[in-house]
């Protein structure tokens, strides 16, 4: 019954997913640095609240610099710096429904050369997994498609060694991309749901909400990349109704372009 969600539910999740983005648009337009981490999250909460919200949909997730690359970092407490990326990961809850969004934005307001490679090869990836997404395809299909993407930059830029197909199936790319795309959006951030059924992979079907999150992490004392790509962490979040016809980005509102990205990142 969670699963798949109705008018009314939709309605709801909607509403969760504006006042994400109004959050996190503040956010770019305001990070700046010499801030600390803390402060951007602050700001979400009170973006959350003043439009209405009772609680964020999960623990706000504001990393900058090597902090981007920590999985789940929580503390919060890092002082941004000129050049740092900052990721966030945060989402609110409204009407006991969530959204769940991460936007990674250059704190300074442009992104550096290599920052750019490795955001469009994550925004490459997404856009890959989102394309899948659709009525009959799996959770798995979503995200065999942002691997694709991302072993083949990865095999490109000299990080993983190829070929491609091999690089998949040995999992070279786990380095830099350890975790899966998707997972179920609704009452719950990880929301409820089997991913499979007698031992298969469970078709998405027309009113299920999901998660499209690739990343990529590599951490500042990779001594297998060159040094300018060390330390940069990029993971591209949004959510995604699946329809009759395919789906739709219910956060496609929230810039994630890398020009719109920049562009957002301009004090309003």
């Amino acid at each position: 019954m969670r699963r798949k969600k109705g008018p009314l539910e939709l309605d709801l999740m909607g509403r969760a997913v504006d006042i994400t983005r109004e959050a996190h648009v503040v956010a770019m337009a305001t990070a700046r640095p010499g801030m600390y981490e803390y402060e951007i999250e602050a700001l979400l909460r009170s973006v959350f609240r003043k439009h209405g919200s009772e609680r964020p949909a999960y623990a706000p997730i504001v990393g900058s610099g090597p902090n981007a690359t920590v999985l789940h970092y929580h503390k919060n407490n890092r002082r941004m710096e000129d050049g740092d990326l900052l990721l966030i990961d945060a989402g609110t809850e409204y009407g006991y429904y969530a959204a769940d969004v991460t936007r990674t934005f250059p704190v300074g307001g442009k992104f550096t050369a290599p920052q750019r490679t490795i955001y469009d090869l994550v925004l490459a990836a997404q856009d890959a997994s989102i394309e899948a997404t659709r009525p009959g395809a799996t959770i798995d299909e979503v995200h065999q498609a942002s691997v694709r993407v991302l072993a083949e930059g990865l095999v490109a830029l000299g990080f993983i060694e190829g070929p491609v197909e091999e690089a998949i199936k040995e999992e070279r790319y786990k380095r830099y991309y350890m975790h899966k795309t998707s997972h179920y959006l609704g009452m719950d951030v990880h929301d409820v749901g089997r991913y499979f059924e007698d031992g298969k992979a469970r078709p998405l079907e027309s009113g299920v909400v999901i998660t499209v999150e690739p990343g990529l992490y590599i951490a500042a004392n990779d001594d297998k990349v060159p040094a300018e790509y060390r330390g940069i962490g990029v993971r591209i979040e949004d959510d995604v109704l699946v329809t009759p016809g395919g789906h739709r980005v219910m956060s496609e509102a929230i810039p994630r372009r890398t020009a719109d990205v920049e562009q957002a990142c301009r004090p309003r």
